[in-house]
Parts: structure tokens; C-alpha cells; sequence
């Protein structure tokens, strides 16, 4: 067990593609934690499959590292704005902060969501200048323009005076000043000892601590993972468990757990400023307080943002129901649901009044929520999802609806295109800059209403060069009716195989979903019309046979590829009355009501 004064604990928290989990790689690599013999992938923090496939962090991540006679506890925080509920309960855990810079771009949307968290909660953060090895790199204008955010965010005098570092994550190396000869990263590892407080508690007051994140092991059940404030805890202990209702109760700790570079390794004893897992206390939630029977107190509640975007769940309920999931029915759906709820403090899940067939889920944004549906997808679960709903409440008798900084990069031919798109979406343009390699800046205040729908419109208008980061700003008055998707689409008219004839015939009418082959059903999508009605088409006729022949007419059929629509483009894109059917192989677009006859009778 390590005294508290030769502990460190800090979070490394940057903005999406600033580098930070391939600077941890490094740092990793460099503690001589793994064997020589180890197979250590790229981007080894980033453990989760969904992590690796979108190259981003989801959950944050526990580590520990050795460096001289103390133990680094770190922390790889997301850099997505969608998932602030693991970063805010992060940052109770921790005593300081690296916060990741890349010296080319500087400050970004995100830097500012995660930094604001850390400056409120008083912590002094080492600031990390990476990539300064890239050619544009210009690590002095992105200190000033790093400094000119902290004071934007009310940074005090004592967190305007914090230390910073130069840093290739990349190359693994580390410098104090930019012209050192390039080595390794222990000139960062030592500021972190200097600069970093160590944990504030008394290793002799009595057994204290916040459960801030829940895992689930199947052996254990569920662990409660946190920071130990005051005192220590052993194997077998008793200690009083206070939940958010006040209630206390006795539980007997089974099992301690700390952390070696990426593997868990149990203790038998763990002191004040250790991060641990706990197992024993069955029913333990986030933001739950531990402590010892000799001193019961309740710490303060976790506070973790309110959503701001809400989808409806059902039941598969289209024709090929149960051909692909084996989890159809809405038990299912609720059991896995529920599970979700007791982990994940930073989604809501509710029930809908009146309705046994709906679930509803709020998060963050679209990605928040589709990271736990492709999660429920890759085990066996079928289901049908709404398009996107914000969340609105009422301030004194005016409606408040959600409002984002949206900040976009894209070269200076696209710029004049955004700026029209994002007016009409209610947008406001706070700020526009072009650089002297010709890519424009732009920073809108907009209702999160006009950014649903919009990232893949954006991507296709910008020929995939542009870049869209979004942030929730607050709540503000409503802003009125927001024009959507300005095109129909085709319907299929009837159920079976598409035909390539029919594939080739309609794609002069629009953008097609599906090629030749696919099976589709009446009132499935099978592409975007090229004006703004609904198009009901057959899909699946097939050419008349007669005992003409034209010759070489007949195998001259060429075929634009189909548009294939990822989980977030797919729930992006549907209208009101349209839904997005997920099954573990496919993900179709419907309309809510299958047949013509029913859209007509509900005048849809």
C-alpha cells in the first residue's frame, strides 16, 4: 500500500483526434509494464470494439504506472461531448488534469467542454502541447490562444499560472523547453510528480469513499469503482452503504481491486488516495457514498447534465421480424434496458405513459444514443427506433429548447454553401476565420434541432473535407419551425428480391439504398427521391420477356452503387413519420405505417 503522498492521480482530458490515447500508449510502453514478450495493439486503452472501430474513447479508463517510488493513477477521459457524464464523474476522482493541446489546430470545442468541468471543481491543470513534431505546428500561438481560454472561463489566478510541457505523442517523447534534445517522456512523468497535488485525505480517520463508476463482473457481481477520501479498507471489512434516497445499509467488502497498467490485480488492503473496485455491495449506484460504521456521513450527489435528445424503442415489428436477433420481444428489450440504467448514470431511461410497447431513451446526441444501440445490436437484439426528438421544458411560461456551439472547419469553396444551410436552420454565426492554407473556420450558436439530420447532408455538400463539432451551450427560448429533409423517398410497393432491371430504371429518379438481390417489403425505403414527394415504386420487377433480342442491349446495365447508411447516419436521416429497423446483419429505413392505404387513412 502506497502512503498518500506518493500517489498521483490525473486525468488526461483533450478534444476527439488530439492525441491522448496514443500519448497514454507511449507513457504505457515506456513503464516497462508489459513483458517483452507482450503483443501491445495501437491504441491500447481503447479496449472497447466500438472504441477501435470509430476511433474514439467512449468509457474512460482506469491505468496505473510506477515512476521512481510512487504510483501514477490515470485516468483516459472520452473527448466527445456526448459522453460528459463519464468525464464529470472522472474529474471527482482525480487531484489534477492533463489537458491535451495539438500545437497545429489549438483549442477546440471540446478542449473548452472538458476544461470548464475541470476549472469549476478548483483543479490546476498541466497543459500538453502535442504534435508539435507536424509541419504547421505553432506550439507558442496555441499557448496564448490556451491561455486566452482559461481566462474565457473564469480560470482563477492560481489555475492561470499553470505549468505546460512540449510533446510528440506519436514519437513518445516529452521536452521542457522546444529546442531540448528529443528523448522519452520523463520530463512530462516528472512534472506530474511536481506539478500534480497528491490525494488530499487522512489514511487515519476512518474508511471513506464515492462510488463514481459501476462495472459488472459475472464472478462478482457488481463492483463499485471510486477514490478512497479518507482511511483504508481491507478484505472482509464492514462498511455502511448511503444511497441517494439516505437509506443506509451493511455490506461486507468480498473483494479489492486495483489496477496495474490495463490489468485489474487484487489487494488485501487499499489506503486514502488509492483508486480501487470494490465487490460486495450488490446494489451499489453512482454518485452512492462508502463509509465506515464508526463515521456515516452522505457525500454531496454526483451532478451529471441533463439530455437533450430522446428516441422512442419498440419492438421489431416490420415483416422480417426474428429473421436476424434472437432478443424480439419488449421483455428483452426492458431487461437489457435496465441493466443499462443501473451502469450508465448518463442515460435516462423511461417508460412511455399509456404505452406498454415504447421505451423511451434520452442521452447526449445521436452518438451517445447509437453507441448503445449498435451495443444491443452486436448481441442478438432487433428493435425500431424514432427519429430524434429534443428535449424542451418550460421557463416561466416560455418553451426552452437545447442550444449548441457548432464549430466547423471545411476549405474556403464550401464556406458560403454552410453558412445559407446553418441560416436556415436557425444558426447564428459567431465567428468566421480563414487560414493561410485556405480552410475557413466557423462558429455557430444554433438549437440542436438544426444540427438532427444535418452531419451526413454536411459530409455529402463538403466532399467529406468538412469537419462538425458540436457542443451543448444551454437551454434558450424556442426558436420556432426549422425546415427538415428537403427530398422524399421511394417506397417499396410490395414484398421480395430487388432486381437489377428495376434498380437501373429507377436510379434516374433519385439515390437508391439497395442493390440487386436485397429483400425488401412493403413500405421499406429503398432510396431517396430526387424531388421532395414520396415515391411508392416496384423494386423487384423484373424485365418482360419477349423472343425479341437486342443485341448486346440486354447486359447493358450499369448500376450506381447503392448509399448505405451507418447506425448514426441511418437515425439521422428519417423523417417524423418514418422509423429505423436494427437487426445484428442489417439496418432498414420503413415508413411508421407499412401499407399506402394506412399512410393515406392517417394522412401521413
Amino acid at each position: 500500500m502506497f502512503a498518500p503522498d506518493k500517489i498521483r492521480n490525473i486525468a488526461i482530458i483533450a478534444h476527439i483526434d488530439h492525441g491522448k490515447t496514443t500519448l497514454l500508449d507511449n507513457l504505457l510502453k515506456q513503464s516497462n509494464i508489459f513483458r517483452d514478450t507482450e503483443v501491445v495493439p495501437e491504441r491500447v486503452m481503447d479496449s472497447y470494439d466500438q472504441e477501435r472501430e470509430r476511433g474514439i474513447t467512449i468509457f474512460a479508463k482506469h491505468t496505473s504506472i510506477y515512476y521512481k517510488e510512487y504510483k501514477i493513477n490515470i485516468i483516459d477521459t472520452p473527448g466527445h461531448a456526448d459522453f460528459s457524464g463519464e468525464v464529470e464523474r472522472v474529474l471527482g476522482m482525480i487531484d489534477s488534469v492533463l489537458l491535451l493541446v495539438d500545437a497545429q489546430e489549438g483549442p477546440m470545442p471540446q478542449t473548452r467542454f472538458v476544461l470548464s468541468r475541470a476549472l469549476k471543481k478548483g483543479i490546476q491543470p498541466i497543459v500538453i502541447l502535442n504534435k508539435i513534431d507536424r509541419p504547421h505546428a505553432d506550439p507558442d500561438a496555441t499557448l496564448n490562444k490556451t491561455f486566452d481560454l482559461f481566462v474565457e472561463l473564469g480560470a482563477s489566478d492560481f489555475q492561470l499560472d499553470f505549468k505546460y510541457i512540449y510533446a510528440s505523442g506519436f514519437h513518445g517523447y516529452a521536452l521542457l523547453h522546444p529546442k531540448d534534445p528529443p528523448k522519452d517522456l520523463s520530463p512530462l512523468l516528472e512534472l506530474i510528480l511536481s506539478a500534480c497535488p497528491a490525494p488530499n485525505g487522512n489514511l487515519d480517520l476512518p474508511f471513506l469513499m464515492q462510488a463514481a463508476t459501476i462495472y459488472y463482473d459475472e464472478y462478482s457481481g457488481r463492483q463499485a469503482c471510486g477514490k478512497i477520501l479518507d482511511g483504508k479498507i481491507k478484505q472482509g471489512d464492514m462498511v455502511i452503504r448511503i444511497d441517494r434516497g439516505k437509506i443506509a445499509t451493511d455490506h461486507k467488502i468480498t473483494k479489492i481491486e486495483g489496477y496495474l497498467g490495463l490489468k485489474k490485480v487484487e489487494l488485501q488492503e487499499a489506503g486514502c488516495g488509492d483508486i480501487i473496485s470494490l465487490s460486495g455491495i450488490e446494489e451499489i449506484m453512482i454518485g452512492d457514498t462508502l463509509c465506515s460504521p464508526e463515521r456515516q456521513i452522505q457525500l454531496p450527489l454526483i451532478e451529471i447534465s441533463e439530455p437533450t435528445v430522446s428516441v422512442e424503442m419498440m419492438v421489431n415489428s416490420s415483416p422480417f421480424a426474428g429473421k436476424d436477433g434472437k432478443n424480439v420481444t419488449m421483455n428483452k428489450i426492458r431487461g437489457r434496458l435496465a441493466k443499462e440504467k443501473r451502469a450508465n448514470i448518463s442515460l435516462k431511461i423511461e417508460e412511455v405513459p399509456s404505452r406498454d410497447d415504447v421505451i423511451r431513451i434520452c442521452g447526449r446526441g445521436e452518438l451517445h444514443l447509437s453507441v448503445l444501440l449498435e451495443a444491443m445490436r452486436r448481441e442478438d437484439f432487433e428493435m425500431t427506433i424514432s427519429k430524434p426528438q429534443i428535449i424542451t421544458h418550460e421557463e416561466g411560461g416560455v418553451k426552452q429548447e437545447p442550444f449548441e456551439k457548432a464549430h466547423i472547419e471545411v476549405p474556403e469553396k464550401f464556406s458560403g454553401m454552410v453558412i445559407e444551410d446553418l441560416s436556415k436552420r436557425k444558426g447564428e454565426l459567431r465567428h468566421l476565420h480563414t487560414t493561410d492554407q485556405g480552410i475557413t473556420h466557423l462558429d455557430f450558436l444554433m438549437p440542436t434541432r438544426g444540427l438532427l439530420g444535418y452531419r451526413s447532408e454536411f459530409l455529402t455538400k463538403t466532399s467529406g473535407l468538412g469537419i462538425l463539432t458540436s457542443i451543448f451551450d444551454s437551454f434558450g427560448p424556442f426558436k420556432g419551425e426549422i425546415t427538415g429533409r428537403n427530398r422524399g423517398v421511394m417506397i417499396s410497393n410490395g414484398p421480395g428480391k430487388t432486381n437489377g432491371y428495376a434498380c437501373f430504371n429507377l436510379q434516374e429518379r433519385g439515390t437508391l439504398f439497395v442493390k440487386p438481390g436485397d429483400e425488401v417489403y412493403e413500405g421499406m425505403i429503398v432510396g431517396e427521391n430526387s424531388r421532395d414527394n414520396d415515391l411508392v415504386v416496384n423494386v423487384t420487377k423484373g424485365k418482360q420477356l419477349t423472343n425479341v433480342r437486342a443485341a448486346g442491349s440486354d447486359e447493358n446495365i450499369l448500376l450506381t452503387p447503392p448509399r448505405n447508411f451507418t447506425l448514426e447516419q441511418a437515425i439521422d436521416y428519417i423523417a417524423s413519420d418514418e422509423l429505423v429497423e436494427i437487426t445484428p446483419r442489417c439496418i432498414r429505413l420503413r415508413k411508421k405505417y407499412l401499407t399506402e392505404n394506412e399512410r393515406k387513412r392517417k394522412n401521413v
